[in-house]
């Protein structure tokens, strides 16, 4: 079982929110967590009996720690994340720590998308840590906001 899993919700696969919620997932761990790229699942997402897509959904159902990244479209988090998580039985994530990990353009816009996807974690059970909203141009310092966030989950304090 893999303690932390990073759920990226781009659409597509490697791209700067998925570097940034590694960050956060190594951060939080210790080191490298496991990693699900919505994106990379593709039309199985919608196929049912997809083989991935049931592999991604095992990995969010064993982790210990969710680390739920999107960047914002239309206000909110990626339809793609929301199809995977919609696959979730009602308190699926009951019992895991689920950390929301959002990029806007701006900060009202991040932190509007956070509360969004935070109000969905805790729909399925979760117990969501504080999330972490983020600007595009702070992105290039992913590695050192992860750490921040990271030193101040463990030490118990958070950061408006």
């Amino acid at each position: 079982m893999s303690r932390v899993v990073v759920v990226s919700g781009n659409p597509r696969a490697g791209s700067r929110t998925s570097t940034l919620a590694v960050a956060v997932g190594e951060a939080l761990a210790g080191s490298p967590p496991a990693v699900i790229e919505v994106g990379s699942l593709g039309a199985g997402l919608l196929t049912p009996g997809d083989e991935a897509t049931a592999e991604a959904l095992a990995l969010v159902k064993e982790a210990e720690v969710l680390v739920v990244a999107t960047p914002t479209y239309k206000g909110s988090y990626t339809g793609v994340l929301k199809v995977l998580l919609d696959f979730l039985p009602a308190q699926a994530l009951a019992g895991k720590r689920a950390v929301p990990v959002v990029t806007a353009g701006v900060a009202p816009q991040a932190a509007a998308a956070e509360a969004l996807l935070r109000q969905l974690l805790t729909e399925l059970g979760a117990d969501v840590a504080p999330g972490l909203p983020v600007v595009e141009a702070d992105l290039p310092e992913s590695k050192a906001i992860a750490e921040a966030y990271a030193e101040r989950e463990h030490s118990g304090t958070t950061a408006g």
